[in-house]
């Protein structure tokens, strides 16, 4: 195929691609496929004897907690082990919280639907799917902006200090989706200490891709359960983590770690939502996995077929836009997305224009609350689901669409 080197060339390509979400790709699924192949032998009873076939634990099988607190450094009474979805656990916390507050006694915090309006802060750019589960639910949502080293500090705290109706935050601190940022030591330590108007207040801690690294270094991020308790506020962070892109990513193991009262807290409310979870995949997965060293051996197969697809996107980049004022991308040391900054006022045109070129790109503005980017800068790049030609492909054809938005706004303004 020929390289297109111009923006008609790569339209003419015909091309057929969805790059508009960040999904494993069938190589990436392939390494796990033991635990579809050795479904049938991996057995029923777990280590304890319980029947896995059965009702029950709502907080998940012994060992699989075993084994989440092991990834997430917690005390196994901290840890819930649950469905496939970590996306599923925000969902029902926040829907928890609204309808019954966030403790089990009610006379210490009222459900927030009776508080008036609420809100969550939202660092941005962000993950479009945690501002869809504020939407839904009615939720307020305060864009805040970002940093390399995490959120603005300086205007959260701010914001907490004097209002009430801030109930908590959005946080992704390690390769934020889709910034690729990993927040800093000072900003975690801020965020677990920081004085809040709401004693309700609590921290989504999404913490979606902890060992999703696309270098050698394995950066991590300091104990935010830990931090928060020794700053007096044992209860006010919900980690969150699942196996959905270490395994499969629609049948892995979700997880979510916190204070042993806020565990209490989920059992409560999740025991009239579930008799349990599906215990014999969780079987299946630690068996499979074994621990936190089997996790990372396999993450390191992931490494390497993603690392060359950022390679890819980068040198395309580097090659057609490196000349071009105020367009920019990161160089993401993890996680599953590249930011991509256009001019302002031009990135909704270079969506448009790569998807008349064959090309879906997640919606621009989507990494914002309400989908509004008032600059109209930001694109989301997700290079892991194509084959590395696919994505070297589109990359190029992403910079030509870019080019071509820019070309046409030049003439659009000497009219």
């Amino acid at each position: 195929m020929t390289t297109p080197a111009t923006y008609d060339e790569f339209k003419r390509l015909n091309m057929r691609l969805d790059m508009s979400r960040g999904k494993p790709s069938p190589e990436q699924l392939d390494l796990s496929r033991a635990l579809i192949d050795e479904a049938g032998t991996a057995g029923f009873m777990s280590r304890d004897g319980i029947d896995c076939r059965n009702y029950g634990h709502v907080l998940g099988l012994p060992e699989a907690r075993e084994f989440g607190a092991q990834l997430l450094d917690v005390d196994a009474a901290q840890v819930v082990a649950a469905g496939n979805s970590s996306l599923e656990l925000m969902h029902d916390a926040l829907v928890f919280a609204m309808l019954h507050g966030v403790s089990d006694r009610v006379s210490d915090h009222a459900p927030w639907s009776r508080q008036g309006e609420v809100a969550l802060l939202c660092p941005v750019p962000g993950y479009d799917r945690h501002f869809a589960i504020c939407e839904a639910l009615g939720i307020c949502m305060i864009a805040v902006p970002m940093t390399q080293d995490g959120p603005d500090m300086d205007a959260i705290e701010a914001l907490v200090k004097r209002d009430a109706s801030v109930k908590g935050i959005w946080c992704m601190p390690l390769y934020s989706n889709p910034s690729g940022a990993i927040w800093s030591r000072a900003t975690i330590e801020r965020l677990a200490a920081m004085p809040t108007a709401a004693n309700d207040f609590r921290l989504f801690w999404d913490d979606a891709y902890r060992f999703h690294h696309l270098t050698d270094t394995r950066h991590a991020t300091p104990d935010i359960i830990e931090l928060c308790e020794q700053a007096g506020h044992a209860d006010r962070a919900l980690v969150f983590a699942s196996l959905s892109k270490v395994t499969l990513a629609g049948g892995g193991v979700a997880f979510l770690a916190s204070s042993r009262r806020n565990v209490g807290w989920w059992q409560r409310h999740a025991s009239i939502r579930t008799i349990g979870p599906d215990k014999l995949n969780q079987l299946r997965h630690v068996r499979y996995l074994r621990d936190r060293e089997g996790l990372e051996r396999l993450m390191a197969k992931h490494r390497a077929l993603l690392r060359p697809k950022f390679d890819a996107v980068v040198a395309e980049f580097d090659t057609l836009l490196a000349d071009v004022p105020d367009v920019s991308w990161n160089r993401p040391e993890g996680g599953y997305f590249i930011s991509l900054y256009a001019p302002k006022g031009h990135a909704k045109r270079t969506v448009a224009l790569a998807a008349d070129a064959g090309l879906v790109l997640t919606p621009a503005g989507a990494a914002y609350p309400y989908g509004r980017d008032d600059e109209d800068r930001h694109l989301r790049i997700a290079p892991s689901f194509p084959s590395l030609d696919e994505v070297t492909l589109a990359a190029r054809g992403i910079a030509l669409s870019l080019r071509r938005a820019l070309e046409e706004g030049a003439a659009s303004a000497t009219r």
